[in-house]
């Protein structure tokens, strides 16, 4: 395992086993995606499919990121990122489409905006999460106008996502600058704390999403 990537204070060496937490810990994903399904199979037919790919999604996340965590490899780092770039880019614009009611050309903007934001961020401030930084703006802009003008239950579902989702972002900066004092890190909080964020935003679309012919 030459050439291993060691982003994060559990990791001590190229070994598949370096960090069982953080490995470990990605299993609250596959928990998040298993506890959907009852949802689900009780909810209208037509949010179904919608539902059951971010479901997949969420299980992908997990996966990608347990490999990313034992293998420490170039391919397993895309197999980590490539499915939460798509779950954020395309619940951007479900979120649009469902919740809100925008035409499907104006949710478009939506996930470009998201691009704009994450390109411009590691540029603007040297912060190279900026793809969770224009994440959360997302949340904080999507939830709180649902919220305020429409007053759908959808957005104090975002919001309370966007409050959670802030907090594991802490977790995960804080990982590297803070190895002396703990050598484990706090990475592990933010996989736990994302199952919890994808698993609430999902069941809001689940439960509160419009039906596409309304929309």
């Amino acid at each position: 395992m030459n050439g291993y990537i060691d982003i994060y204070c559990e990791r001590t060496g190229p070994e598949f086993w370096s960090e069982p937490v953080n490995a470990l810990t990605n299993l609250a994903f596959l928990i998040a995606a298993v506890a959907l399904v009852p949802l689900l199979r009780a909810e209208r037919s037509d949010i179904r499919p919608t539902g059951w790919f971010f479901a997949g999604l969420i299980a992908a996340i997990g996966i990608g990121s347990g490999l990313f965590h034992t293998f420490a490899q170039r391919w397993s780092a895309l197999a980590d990122v490539i499915p939460i770039a798509i779950f954020i880019l395309s619940y951007t614009w479900v979120a649009l489409r469902r919740f809100a009611g925008l035409p499907r050309w104006a949710c478009w903007l939506g996930p470009a905006a998201v691009l704009g934001i994450a390109a411009a961020v590691p540029v603007l401030t040297g912060f190279r999460g900026g793809s969770y930084v224009a994440a959360l703006i997302a949340l904080i802009v999507i939830g709180g106008w649902l919220a305020a003008v429409p007053r759908h239950p959808g957005g104090r579902a975002l919001l309370a996502a966007a409050a959670l989702f802030a907090v594991s972002l802490a977790f995960r900066t804080a990982d590297q600058p803070f190895c002396d004092a703990n050598p484990l890190g706090t990475h592990f909080l933010w996989h736990l704390l994302n199952a919890v964020v994808l698993y609430t935003v999902t069941r809001a679309m689940i439960l509160h999403g419009r039906p596409a012919a309304t929309v």
